[in-house]
Parts: structure tokens; sequence; C-alpha cells
């Protein structure tokens, strides 16, 4: 199925031959756009005003990599998501592609070595959400150490009797030492956070991070330091050879008993199967989730634990970021097609290319 061509209800193309020539906005270039699937529409507004031919997939799924291999064909600009493998094959075919334009701040999905390599622009939309990453970062933290999932399912079931003073005890924050793995904007505003909470901060940073130390006293150290010392430790890093399983069955020993591991960057980052067998055998406390090791596959042996919160990768699921995510994708499309050059390049050494 070639979507380009299919008149398929589910793709949506609006290039509408019917639409006579001088309808289009008189700044209308003649590109044909790919969007993977539905986005909010401010994103797409961007797009049909400023392009002829915006196709959309609109079923609720993704692509298979045959169909991504189909349509990318003759298309200028690819606005795809974070599930979407965009790898060599996929790339290969892209005779006319000028930029790929993901719609997430990481980028591991898409072979960037082989988008270079042809002179394709490749850009993300950091920074817009930050915030509701934080936030669910934050959520995820109360809700494994004040039990809230358990709670919630223990009224839900009837058990609940009256007031006990034993009953789902949990684990305060106030005093508590919160440790960061990666402080880049997230991880920086998970620890600005944590100063609401009366928290101490440690940070696992490549570079200093001079707001966390002055807003909330964040002192910078060791890897294993901050393992053996945080009561929470939170991952904020994207997924490189270097970051993949970052965390694994020596890493997860040196943590405190007591401690608790949040991570809502990537799954790979942590060696799921040390994980789950840690909190089996209750080496940790507890875990909160948004993201999992071979998504959207999550093991069975993890879906029965109590001690861990499990989340569906919303970290930037609110109205709000979602749509300035489309913006910001669209926008990127936009300014590289018009020959002006995005603030969010994966790979500026493409810049130089005579594509452009």
């Amino acid at each position: 199925m070639h979507l380009l061509k299919s008149s398929n209800k589910n793709f949506k193309s609006h290039n509408n031959s019917h639409v006579k020539p001088n309808s289009y906005h008189p700044m209308k270039k003649d590109y044909t756009i790919f969007v993977t699937r539905q986005i909010p529409e401010a994103g797409l507004q961007i797009l049909r005003k400023n392009f002829k031919n915006v196709i959309v997939n609109t079923k609720d799924r993704n692509l298979t990599h045959d169909e991504l291999v189909k349509n990318v064909r003759g298309i200028d600009a690819l606005l795809c998501l974070l599930n979407d493998k965009i790898d060599a094959e996929v790339i290969k075919n892209m005779d006319k592609c000028k930029v790929i334009s993901n719609y997430a701040v990481g980028f591991n999905n898409i072979d960037i070595a082989e988008a270079t390599k042809r002179g394709i622009v490749v850009t993300n939309t950091p920074g817009v959400l930050t915030d509701a990453t934080a936030d669910l970062t934050w959520a995820l933290i109360l809700a494994v150490t004040r039990r809230i999932i358990e709670a919630d399912k223990f009224v839900r079931k009837k058990k609940f009797k009256g007031w006990a003073p034993m009953l789902l005890l949990g684990t305060e924050l106030a005093g508590k030492t919160l440790g960061i793995i990666g402080a880049g904007r997230i991880g920086t505003a998970v620890g600005l956070r944590a100063k609401g909470f009366k928290m101490k901060v440690l940070y696992f940073n490549t570079n200093r991070n001079e707001t966390l130390e002055e807003e909330v006293g964040a002192k910078k150290v060791s890897l294993d330091t901050l393992l053996k010392n945080s009561d929470i430790i939170t991952i904020h890093v994207p997924l490189t050879p270097k970051t993949r399983h970052l965390i694994g069955e020596r890493e997860i020993k040196l943590m405190k008993k007591t401690a608790y591991l949040i991570n809502t960057s990537r799954g790979e980052v942590v060696d799921e199967k040390a994980l789950i067998k840690a909190l089996k055998n209750k080496r940790i406390a507890g875990a909160g989730l948004d993201v999992f090791e071979q998504e959207p596959f999550v093991p069975d042996e993890l879906l029965k634990l109590d001690n861990v919160v499990l989340t569906p990768h919303i970290g930037s699921a609110t109205f709000e970021a979602r749509t300035k995510m489309a913006i910001v994708a669209a926008e990127n499309i936009v300014k590289v097609l018009t020959g002006k050059i995005p603030a969010n390049v994966v790979n500026p050494e493409v810049l130089k290319s005579s594509k452009l």
C-alpha cells in the first residue's frame, strides 16, 4: 500500500486536485510532507498553510516498516514519531527528502549517520516537554513512595474498613536525598521541584549544573556515590551506546534497600531483567517506570509486582506539551524547506550539504 498514491480512507491528503490553483495560499510551496500519525491540529495547520501536499496517517496505529519504506518515496519532508523506526533502509528510499522532523526529544529511532550521509537534516522537539515530563516524574515518585496505586485498588475492592495505624504505610520525602542521573533540561526541572519537598539533591552529569547548585544546593557526584547515597534515583539521560544498561545489576546492588528507582527517559537505559530481579527480591523498595526496554512489550513479571508503578510512556502527554511539540516539529520542516536553519538540528554537520 503506497499512501502517496492511495485513496485509503486512513490517509488524508490536502493536495486535493479539485481545489482551484488560486485558492492556495500564495506562498505555499509545492512540496509533499508525510506525517506518520495524527498529531495535534496546531502543527498540521502550520504545514497546510505553507505546503500544498500534506499527507497524514489518520489510522490510530504505527505504520509497519514496509509501509514506511513505500511511503517515504517522493516526499520532501517526514514528520515522524519516536516509535517510527527510521533506519537505513527507510532513509535510502527518501530520494527527495530534505528533512526528518522527529516528534520527540530523543532521536534514537533514527539512523542519524545514514541521514547525514544523504544530506537530510534531522530535527527534534526539546524544551517544550520539560515541565510535563518533570511533573510526571514527581507523580511517579509520589505514587510509588506513598503506595497510591495500591491504596486505590484497596478501596475499589471494598477492603477499606476504616482508618488503621499500620495501613499502607509509605515513605516521606522531606529530608530524603534525590539523586538525578542526567542534569539536562528535564533533570534540572525535576531537581528544582525537590526544593518544595525539602529534599537534598545529588546529581551525576558530564558538566556542572550551576542552576541546581545555586537554587537547591545540589552536589555533583560520581554515579556510584549517587547510587549509594540517594533515597530516590531518577533517570534523565538520552539513549546512546554509552547509556544503554547504565543501570544494571552492579549499579542496583549499590542502592539502598529502601531506595526507589524512577525512569522517564528511555527503557533501555535500565537492564530490565536486573531491575525485575531486584524488585522481586526486595533488593530495593520500589520503582516508577514510564518507559520499558522493549516497548510496547511489558514483561508479565513487572505487571505482577505491587512495588512498581507503571505508565505507558506518557511523560509528555499533556495537551500543552503535545501541542507545542507539534508546532515545533512543523516549524522545523518549514524552516528547512524555506532555506532557514531550525534551532533544533540534531546533525548540524549536514548544514554544509549542497542539498539544502
